[in-house]
């Protein structure tokens, strides 16, 4: 933990690309797609992506963590109007998104897995504007699943014992805001996600990498909604949460809930240095080091935060329903 990323696409990845070569037909929307291999691959991949092409989307990024279990260059020559990225390390899901990110221009980009249903039509132009109007961070879809039955994938920020513990909920309504993306799935505004620095490379849980850059997008004075007009389902199984506390826990906690917001900025209070220590479980120089990064980190970016974690829970209390 000896460093945390403030700028974009701080960890350069050394990664092969192939394809892209050809525009893609027939083009629909404004709107490009980063696809998240996590390991389906073969036939039903093949299908993915006729389905994406279909859809008239203006740019497909499609992005690997391994080679190992299908030969990339076919797919190239196969679709070569569709980016295939294949890494050549192990990354985690935030890394294959911020590199994705890196490889599009459009303004707006949707982000989803290997694992989800894309049907012939899966999102409408007028739908589109109204989100594009609104200019959140994110649009978080509906997310049904197999036997299309709704999944709790809506998102309320509590804290417990300082520990944040969001609680989830299936009932949602047009532009209701959510802690997170579940899954990492949504439209994302490509600028504002650049702005935020995309998603810290440090942080090697999904769960955590994931809270993390939502729950820093709400305190810099981002936003992120979700629509019931938006519907996407999973094929099969609905990936499991694992939210284990561990040091990706701890570094989302000095980030995200040890600053205190004071007139216009945030800072890290020196007293709150001792509660980390007693629950991280760290060795003194380890805690203390883990806290100075973290310190620093929020001293350089002390004028980005717009409130505190209590401040957003008190808000969303108040404001959001």
């Amino acid at each position: 933990m000896s460093i945390i990323p403030s700028t974009f696409n701080e960890h350069q990845i050394q990664q092969t690309v192939l394809g892209g070569t050809e525009p893609i037909p027939n083009i629909k929307l404004p709107v490009a797609v980063i696809l998240l291999n996590t390991g389906t691959g073969g036939l039903y991949r093949t299908k993915l992506i006729e389905r994406l092409i279909k859809n008239g989307f203006s740019s497909i990024v499609s992005i690997d963590k391994t080679a190992e279990n299908y030969n990339v260059e076919d797919f190239a020559r196969m679709f070569p109007c569709v980016r295939f990225v294949v890494p050549h390390e192990n990354v985690s899901i935030g890394d294959m998104i911020n590199i994705g990110m890196a490889e599009l221009e459009e303004d707006y980009v949707l982000v989803i897995n290997d694992s989800i249903h894309v049907g012939s039509s899966m999102l409408s132009g007028n739908v589109l504007d109204r989100y594009i109007a609104e200019e959140n961070l994110c649009v978080v879809p509906r997310l049904v699943d197999a036997q299309r039955q709704p999944l709790p994938v809506r998102f309320t920020p509590m804290v417990e014992s300082n520990t944040l513990k969001p609680i989830s909920s299936s009932l949602i309504s047009e532009r209701i805001p959510t802690l997170y993306p579940f899954d990492f799935v949504g439209i994302y505004n490509r600028q504002r996600f650049v702005k935020l620095g995309g998603y810290d490379y440090t942080i090697t849980s999904p769960y955590w990498q994931n809270l993390d850059f939502s729950v820093r997008s709400w305190l810099w004075g981002e936003s992120i909604v979700m629509s019931p007009l938006f519907q996407l389902a999973y094929d099969d199984s609905v990936p499991v949460e694992d939210s284990t506390p561990d040091k990706s826990q701890l570094r989302f906690y000095l980030k995200n809930c040890a600053p205190k917001f004071s007139a216009d900025r945030c800072y890290i209070p020196i007293s709150r240095f001792f509660s980390y220590k007693k629950q991280s479980g760290r060795s003194f120089a380890d805690a203390r080091r883990d806290f100075k990064v973290a310190r620093n980190w929020v001293e350089k970016n002390r004028y980005n935060f717009t409130k505190d974690i209590y401040m957003l829970i008190d808000s969303w209390g108040k404001n959001q329903g």
